[in-house]
């Protein structure tokens, strides 16, 4: 297992098709604990959504395989398919030669059988509902959505550079990626505050995309952009939107984010 990065705090992956079978794409991540994140993606001319959730998931193992990981680590999807299969249709399919509970066929074989090969014993996969707010997941979808409807998203390797999409057709006006990234981030930032949720460390790491050992470091309050990150029970963080105007220059925390 390779040294040379830091260890990777956080995974994620999901699958997109468009006819299910039809054109689809898939995409997954890494983040790692100094801040940066790693991305991959690709499509297929004539699949399911099932086989781009596999696909995401075994290029994430491969990929873990050979690199360092906090102890606590997990695969974020959120495809009850994928987990299932995974962790416990799996066996039995293997004890039937590749049947299911009905004497069919094992649908999408190949890639179960893949998958098996690759298991990282102790590294779980985790359910995230979709589309609800997860950053990573979000992130994950629009990368697959984009590949399967024949675009080419810019990946990030290194600092997060949000999903920059070049287009097969004619170009549209669109505010710059990296704008369109922060914006989500921002807004998703104040619905985290209206609604006073409780953050855990993770969580807040991939919201203001800051290293994980240096949130860590803090005990009290602090302010990141329009809003002051404040210590709750049970080591949750949570959001408090400041009213327009007030504390000090905002320069004192951009270089967090």
């Amino acid at each position: 297992m390779s040294t040379d990065r830091p260890k990777v705090v956080a995974a994620a992956c999901d699958g997109a098709c468009s006819g299910n079978p039809g054109p689809g794409g898939w995409g997954a991540l890494l983040r790692f604990e100094d801040g940066s994140v790693q991305e991959f993606g690709g499509a297929d001319a004539a699949t399911t959504n099932n086989r781009m959730e596999l696909t995401a998931a075994l290029t994430l193992l491969e990929q873990l395989a050979v690199l360092p990981r906090d102890p606590g680590l997990s695969i974020r999807t959120d495809s009850k398919y994928l987990i299932d299969g995974f962790s416990k249709w799996i066996n039995g399919w293997k004890r039937k030669g590749w049947r299911t509970a009905s004497g069919g066929p094992v649908l999408n074989r190949d890639l179960w059988e893949a998958l098996d090969a690759a298991r990282i014993q102790g590294l779980p996969l985790t359910y995230v509902k979709g589309h609800s707010g997860d950053p990573d997941n979000d992130r994950c979808d629009a990368i697959a959505v984009a590949f399967s409807k024949g675009q080419v998203p810019q990946l990030a390797h290194g600092e997060y550079g949000g999903l920059m999409v070049r287009e097969p057709a004619a170009p549209v006006d669109l505010a710059p990626a990296g704008l369109q990234q922060l914006l989500s981030r921002l807004e998703l930032a104040d619905r985290l505050a209206q609604g006073g949720y409780g953050l855990s460390l993770m969580e807040l790491a991939q919201l203001v995309e800051m290293p994980l050992k240096t949130l860590e470091a803090r005990e009290g309050p602090w302010r990141w952009r329009d809003w002051e990150v404040v210590p709750a029970a049970e080591g949750r963080w949570q959001l408090r939107r400041e009213a327009s105007g007030s504390g000090q220059a905002q320069g004192e925390e951009r270089q967090d984010g």
